[in-house]
């Protein structure tokens, strides 16, 4: 794979999901405006520590970043959050739902 490519992409995607504009993510990361578009339009590459803010902004792990399977690490993190406020027994009613829909994928 070539990260080079990915990398941007992949930025631009959970921004996408997130719902914020890239001048508001290069602010919020204490950043100049065009931060993270120079990043997603391949002018520039974050280092280390500014990778690291990137996954903090996002509240995922690099490892969350850098797993091409799950394709909304941000949504699914939410989701997680919310299935950890329901009851037992709210449980036990969602999750013939979630397996339902998993098999009609």
């Amino acid at each position: 794979m070539d990260y080079i490519k990915w990398l941007p992409e992949r930025i631009y995607q959970l921004r996408m999901q997130k719902g914020v504009s890239a001048r508001d993510m290069s602010l919020s990361l204490g950043q100049s405006e065009s931060y993270i578009n120079k990043i997603e339009n391949r002018r520039t590459l974050p280092s280390m520590t500014g990778f690291l803010y990137i996954c903090d902004f996002f509240d995922i792990t690099p490892m969350e970043f850098f797993n091409i399977d799950s394709v909304s690490p941000y949504q699914k993190k939410e989701l997680i959050d919310e299935i950890e406020k329901l009851t037992e027994k709210q449980t036990e009613y969602l999750l013939p739902l979630l397996r339902d829909l998993t098999k009609h994928q």
